[in-house]
């Protein structure tokens, strides 16, 4: 089965929900699809449907790179893509006064085990924490 057909599902939600700039580039090994979702919530049914059809998301042959549009990501909250060869405690000294732990708290929707990071997510940054009055 090629990789656009298990994934059309994902694809079609993403068109009908509305994800802008959305691309769909089918490597032989590896499904990339990404866009900028109208909010939060969009970008979460994705995550979704891609663990329904892929549970545990064991395949690995899809990269699913979905951004929030900068009107919905309200809060000024940041994001970051994961790349080959990040952590957690990696990512998270990239921004003062965040541990790896607030993110991975940040990311419950879409991660269950700290050390089980892909290349291609795309993770929520907390507010510094310490800086809050």
């Amino acid at each position: 089965m090629a990789l656009t057909e298990k994934y059309q599902s994902l694809i079609d939600m993403a068109k009908s929900a509305g994800v802008d700039n959305l691309t769909v580039q089918d490597s032989g090994t590896a499904l990339n699809v990404s866009g900028v979702a109208p909010s939060e919530q969009v970008k979460q049914q994705l995550w979704d449907e891609y663990n329904r059809l892929d549970p545990d998301m064991r395949s690995g042959d899809l990269v699913l790179n979905i951004e929030v549009g900068a009107g919905a990501a309200a809060g000024g909250g940041q994001t970051y893509t994961v790349k080959s060869g990040d952590s957690l405690s990696k990512i998270a000294q990239s921004y003062p006064g965040v541990s790896w732990n607030e993110i991975f708290e940040a990311n419950r929707d879409q991660l269950d085990d700290p050390d089980l990071i892909k290349p291609g997510q795309v993770l929520k940054i907390p507010a510094d924490t310490e800086s809050n009055d």
